[in-house]
């Protein structure tokens, strides 16, 4: 529901987090063909808890998502970016398009992203190191 102007009001997005999370969880275990009851076992999460948070019907605790991230083999951030409990890290259209890419698995989408980032420290320091001119160095051996 929309309240004049458009906007949605709070409980409607605690709603549709909910969902959002819970259509997430319900693609990752599908993908890792993991039924409902061995990831419920593996996270340590009663059967129907799980099932009301597929359905969008619970908002799972951080707590809960770690569990669940660990019974996936996925990044608990993952989950946490999904739930809305972090903000999607920043890393441009790269790390846009690895994020995006379904072929990939969560952890070869995190493995690529952390070696990109560390390109990009790595290139971001050695252009910000101070650079000496031909001329300086010159000087400094007369």
């Amino acid at each position: 529901m929309t309240e004049p102007g458009g906007a949605q009001r709070p409980m409607d997005k605690v709603a549709d987090i909910a969902s959002d999370i819970g259509e997430y969880i319900r693609q990752q275990r599908s993908s890792a063909k993991i039924s409902l009851r061995q990831l419920s076992k593996l996270a340590g999460v009663s059967n129907p808890y799980l099932s009301q948070i597929e359905r969008g019907v619970r908002k799972p605790s951080a707590e809960i998502l770690q569990q669940i991230a660990k019974g996936l083999r996925i990044s608990a951030e993952a989950l946490y970016v999904q739930a809305g409990i972090l903000d999607l890290p920043t890393g441009g259209p790269v790390g846009d398009a690895i994020r995006a890419d379904a072929e990939l698995t969560e952890r070869q989408k995190q493995v690529l992203l952390d070696v990109y980032e560390s390109f990009r420290r790595e290139n971001t320091a050695a252009n910000t190191a101070p650079k000496t001119t031909t001329q300086e160095t010159t000087e400094e051996s007369a």
